[in-house]
């Protein structure tokens, strides 16, 4: 299946129309269903086994829901982490944040365009994106591989895997009661996801990092690239 990326409804919907906040209702629904919070926990605990990290950016952060829910299985180990929630539109709530803080993790909600993202201020820095990549086409997603990689030392990403069966699955979204936004978006999302290893060959610079790319579960792709010291 070639690779389609066109655009998704809710990029387009104001923070506080109903249509968006019922679609990012659904979103958090389809994350948990994809077992992305679980999938994400895990591979930062594989990745960093011998320490936590300072700092965890996420890009294309939404509502903060996702990393919310990844700090909530991992915070117990990893009990003060600053986290930096970056996304165009500004939807981040008083409860998400106080919710952070409830499990001792300092966070920032920043609302800016991904290629206005700052220099990480620690080199050990590690950035996360939860079905933000797919967002890009070929040319754009190589200068955000490349900033991306200029930022951090550490790079996971969870996202559609183009597939049949994904697909099929995305187009019954309505058995559940999701909104014609997600109705829509969903499968535009699978169509613009990612197989093989095709972030990989995007990344600049490959000989200084180690790229894992691979399914993940039923529906998703996971990407992870590692800065070789």
């Amino acid at each position: 299946m070639k690779r389609y990326v066109q655009p998704e409804i809710l990029d387009t919907l104001p923070s506080v129309d109903p249509r968006a906040v019922r679609s990012r209702r659904d979103l958090r629904r389809l994350n948990g269903w994809m077992r992305h919070p679980a999938i994400m926990a895990g591979t930062l605990h594989q990745t960093l086994p011998q320490r936590m990290p300072g700092a965890i950016t996420e890009l294309g952060a939404g509502d903060g829901n996702f990393l919310l829910r990844v700090a909530q299985r991992i915070s117990s180990c990893w009990p003060d982490v600053a986290v930096t929630l970056l996304d165009r539109q500004p939807t981040v709530s008083a409860e998400t944040l106080a919710a952070f803080g409830a499990l001792g993790w300092r966070v920032e909600s920043v609302t800016a365009d991904i290629l206005d993202w700052p220099p990480a201020p620690s080199a050990g820095e590690v950035a996360i994106a939860n079905l933000f990549l797919h967002h890009f086409d070929e040319t754009r997603l190589a200068e955000l591989l490349r900033l991306i990689s200029q930022r951090t030392r550490i790079f996971i990403a969870l996202e559609p895997r183009r597939a049949l069966w994904p697909l099929f699955c995305s187009r019954q979204l309505w058995v559940i009661g999701g909104n014609d936004v997600t109705r829509h978006d969903a499968p535009a999302s699978v169509r613009a996801g990612f197989s093989g290893k095709e972030l990989s060959s995007l990344w600049p610079d490959r000989q200084k990092w180690r790229l894992t790319e691979q399914r993940a579960g039923i529906f998703s792709h996971l990407f992870i690239a590692q800065k070789i010291s």
